[in-house]
């Protein structure tokens, strides 16, 4: 069956088995090895992308399901070589541990965020418990998404959301 869909800002048109995971069309069609494989039973989140701006379990959900959709994987999250907060928080707070969890961590943090600027580590936590990190007890990755909520991509990376960014000189005269 043919499909067309948005990865990652770009339409990509496949032709994929009916009965092909989303997961398996993203690594093995389209060379996107970011989104990792973990569980195979949608218990462990670490293959989590966006769909349509939604989190999804890419393990259970059929290619032929994004037709006409738009799907955001690890590797659309950065803008060239400008990361996404959530990255920078990740490295900042150190939420990366092993790596294995982080693309799905990521994704699920960018979605939280862009519906929830300023979530509360309740929302936090409510947010990624879908997903397992078996290196820590989730502080750092927490500490990351609070970072990434303090830092929005419009304000510099050094510089607090809640402080006013510098007006360019020609802007305070």
């Amino acid at each position: 069956m043919q499909i067309t869909t948005t990865v990652n800002g770009t339409e990509v048109t496949r032709e994929v088995e009916p009965r092909v995971l989303l997961v398996h069309h993203l690594r093995d069609d389209l060379r996107l090895t970011g989104t990792h494989w973990g569980c195979d039973t949608s218990n462990c989140g670490t293959c989590v992308v966006l769909l349509d701006g939604e989190p999804v379990k890419s393990c259970t959900v059929l290619a032929v399901m994004t037709d006409g959709h738009e799907v955001t994987t690890v590797e659309g999250l950065a803008d060239g070589a400008t990361l996404d907060p959530v990255q920078q928080g990740f490295m900042a707070e150190h939420g990366l541990q092993c790596g294995f969890c982080t693309p799905g961590m990521l994704l699920t943090a960018r979605a939280l965020l862009d519906r929830e600027p300023h979530p509360d580590e309740q929302q936090i936590r409510e947010a990624i418990s879908g997903q397992i990190c078996r290196c820590t007890g989730y502080a750092t990755i927490v500490r990351s998404i609070q970072w990434a909520a303090d830092h929005p991509a419009d304000q510099p990376a050094d510089q607090p959301a809640d402080q006013p960014a510098a007006q360019p000189a020609e802007a305070q005269a």
